[in-house]
C-alpha cells in the first residue's frame, strides 16, 4: 500500500476500496490506515448484486412451509380455530351496555359461569342473548363493582360464585374492567384485525400452542429445592361474542383429561404459601363486604342479582367443601348481599350426580352437557326468580338447604 495517494486514487478508494494486499476488492470496508492524510468520511459500502427476486420467493416458500407444518401439528392434536380470549375481546361486549344495552343479563363469574352457560341455549328460551362477562381464573366482584357504578345498566345480573376464587378475591383478569376505559384505537384495530384475519382460519393462534410457551413447559432437569408447577393448560373454545364451551379434547382424551386433573391437585395439596385460617377469614369476609357494597348500589336502582354455585365433581368438589366449607360461606354471603342464590346441590335438575353431566376434570361441563344445564337453569331462574309468576321472596327450598 502507498504512503499517499492522488486525489483521484483517494476517490477510487472511498468508492471502490482496497484490500490490505493491493489487491481491488470493490466490497471491502476501507479503514482509516488505507486512506492516510484523508478526511475520514463514512466509508460507503456497495450492496452485492444478488438475485433478490429469488431469494424473496424462498424466504417466503419456507416461511409459508413452517407456518403450514406447525399448523397441520396442532390440528393433528385436536386444535381448531377460535377465538382468542383477550381484555379486548371482553371489552367489546363491555361496550355493548354503554352502547344501549343497558337492560340486558349479565353474566359474571369464572370458567364454570364462562364455559357451561351456553348462551344460544338461553337466547333461545329468553329472547334475548345474554351479555358473557364471565372470566376464567378470576373473581367477578372487580367486575361487578364496575357495573355498580356503571348507571347506564340496568338490567339483570347472574353472579357466579366458585369458592376458590370468589372467597379468595383471586383476579387474573382484573385488568380488563380498566382495559375497557384506556384501550386505544391501534388496540382496537389490532383486535378487529385478528378476529377477522388469523384467529378464525389458524389453529396454532392460541397462547397454549405459543412456540415459547411450548418450550417453557418441556421437561427441563429441575433445580433442587424449587417445587415446580404446571401451568393451566388450554380448556375451552371461544367464539366472537364469547359463547365458549368446553375444549372436546378434555373429555374425549384419557391423557388430556388426566393432565388437567393433575394441575387441579397441584391446587389441592397444602403449601408452605398458603394463608393462615385467620387470613382466610379475614379475605372470606373482605369478599362478602365487597359483594354487599356493589350489590347494594346496583339494587338501589332497580338491577337484580341473582348468586348461583355452578356444579362442581369429583377431587374438586371434595376440596372446596373442606377448605370453602358451604356452611361457612354461602349463608353468610346470602345474608350480606340481601340477594337470593340457587346452590346446585339443591336441585335435582343441576346435580351432576342426578342428571349425569359430565364433568371431565371435575370443574367443567361438555359441550353437550352444559347445553342440558343452560337450560335447566334457566328454567329454575323463569320459575322461582325472574319469571312473571316468580315469587317476591326466597323459595323455601333455597331458606332450608342453605342453613
Amino acid at each position: 500500500m502507498p504512503s499517499s495517494t492522488s486525489s483521484s486514487d483517494s476517490a477510487l478508494a472511498l468508492t471502490r476500496g482496497y484490500a490490505r494486499e493491493g489487491t481491488p476488492d470493490r466490497y471491502a470496508r476501507q479503514t482509516a490506515a488505507d486512506r492516510p492524510g484523508i478526511a475520514q468520511p463514512v466509508p460507503m459500502r456497495p450492496v452485492p448484486e444478488q438475485p433478490w427476486g429469488r431469494i424473496l420467493a424462498g424466504a417466503l416458500v419456507l416461511a409459508a412451509l413452517l407456518v403450514g407444518c406447525w399448523e397441520l401439528y396442532w390440528r393433528n392434536y385436536g386444535a381448531h380455530p377460535a377465538i382468542a380470549n383477550t381484555e379486548g375481546l371482553w371489552a367489546i361486549q363491555r361496550r355493548r351496555i354503554d352502547a344501549g344495552e343497558g337492560g340486558a343479563t349479565v353474566l359474571l363469574g369464572a370458567s364454570r359461569m364462562y364455559f357451561d352457560l351456553q348462551l344460544p341455549v338461553w337466547e333461545r328460551l329468553d329472547g334475548r342473548r345474554p351479555i358473557q362477562l364471565s372470566f376464567e381464573g378470576t373473581s367477578p366482584l372487580t367486575a361487578l363493582e364496575d357495573l355498580a357504578d356503571d348507571p347506564k345498566f340496568t338490567g339483570r345480573v347472574l353472579l357466579g360464585v366458585a369458592p376458590d376464587l370468589f372467597f379468595s378475591g383471586f383476579g387474573l383478569h382484573n385488568g380488563a374492567s380498566r382495559y375497557v376505559k384506556k384501550e386505544s384505537p391501534s388496540q382496537r384495530i389490532g383486535q378487529w384485525l385478528s378476529m377477522h384475519f388469523i384467529e378464525p382460519y389458524f389453529a396454532f393462534d392460541d397462547p397454549d400452542f405459543a412456540l415459547q410457551t411450548v418450550l417453557a413447559r418441556q421437561p427441563w432437569p429441575e433445580r433442587p429445592g424449587r417445587r415446580w408447577f404446571l401451568r393451566v393448560r388450554k380448556l375451552a373454545e371461544t367464539e366472537a361474542d364469547r359463547n365458549t364451551h368446553l375444549w372436546s379434547k378434555v373429555g374425549d382424551d384419557l391423557q388430556y383429561r388426566e393432565l388437567a386433573r393433575s394441575i387441579w391437585r397441584q391446587d389441592f395439596e397444602p403449601s408452605p404459601d398458603d394463608p393462615t385460617p385467620e387470613e382466610v377469614l379475614k379475605t372470606e369476609k373482605q369478599q362478602m363486604e365487597r359483594a354487599a357494597k356493589a350489590v347494594a348500589k346496583l339494587r338501589a336502582r332497580g338491577v337484580r342479582v341473582l348468586l348461583v354455585r355452578m356444579p362442581s365433581t369429583g377431587e374438586y368438589l371434595a376440596y372446596e367443601n373442606r377448605e370453602f366449607p358451604r356452611a361457612r360461606n354461602w349463608r353468610a354471603l346470602l345474608d350480606a348481599t340481601g340477594a337470593p342464590g340457587i346452590y346446585f346441590e339443591d336441585y335435582p335438575e343441576l346435580r351432576p350426580d342426578v342428571q349425569g353431566y359430565y364433568l371431565p376434570e371435575w370443574s367443567h361441563m361438555t359441550r353437550a352437557d352444559g347445553e342440558r344445564f343452560t337450560a335447566a337453569l334457566y328454567r329454575i331462574i323463569a320459575r322461582d326468580f325472574w319469571g312473571p309468576g316468580a315469587p317476591a321472596s326466597i323459595p323455601a327450598r333455597q331458606d332450608k338447604a342453605a342453613r
